[in-house]
């Protein structure tokens, strides 16, 4: 059974995907009307949709791989909050084959700035970069 923590990571993954929909989902009917479009099979209702937004439930597998189908979001991030390796994998390979891009004048400045910092603001700088490349790849290209 997972932890509460996970359900309230769960929890806020789903409703940043949902933030992202062309239908806005704003309530737990909304959420459960447009899921059980999707999953007629198995239902839910907005109880269990208020238990997944508030973050004291997670839904099953099956349920996650429609809510990602949907959101248009790996199942991977939206089950664990990573992305899948496929996904990784795929984007480290476009990186290689960008190696030979040229950067423009505004990039070099922008490396000049990064190599003036001392370390630990480099550190929050590539940070940031690693959070944003992670989210990127959490929703499907």
């Amino acid at each position: 059974m997972p932890e509460i923590n996970e359900k309230q990571a769960f929890a806020a993954r789903l409703k940043a995907a949902l933030k992202r929909t062309k239908k806005k989902v704003e309530t737990p009917a909304q959420l459960a009307t447009q899921f059980n479009l999707r999953h007629p099979a198995d239902p839910i209702t907005s109880q269990a949709a208020q238990k997944w937004l508030s973050g004291t439930a997670r839904p099953t597998v099956d349920k996650i791989k429609t809510l990602a189908d949907w959101l248009d979001v790996s199942e991977q991030w939206l089950r664990f909050g990573v992305t899948d390796m496929k996904r990784s994998a795929q984007k480290k390979g476009e990186a290689q084959a960008d190696e030979g891009i040229q950067p423009t004048p505004e990039e070099l400045e922008i490396i000049r700035r990064l190599r003036s910092l001392p370390e630990h603001r480099r550190r929050i700088i590539e940070d940031v970069l690693e959070a944003f490349s992670t989210d990127i790849e959490a929703w499907k290209q």
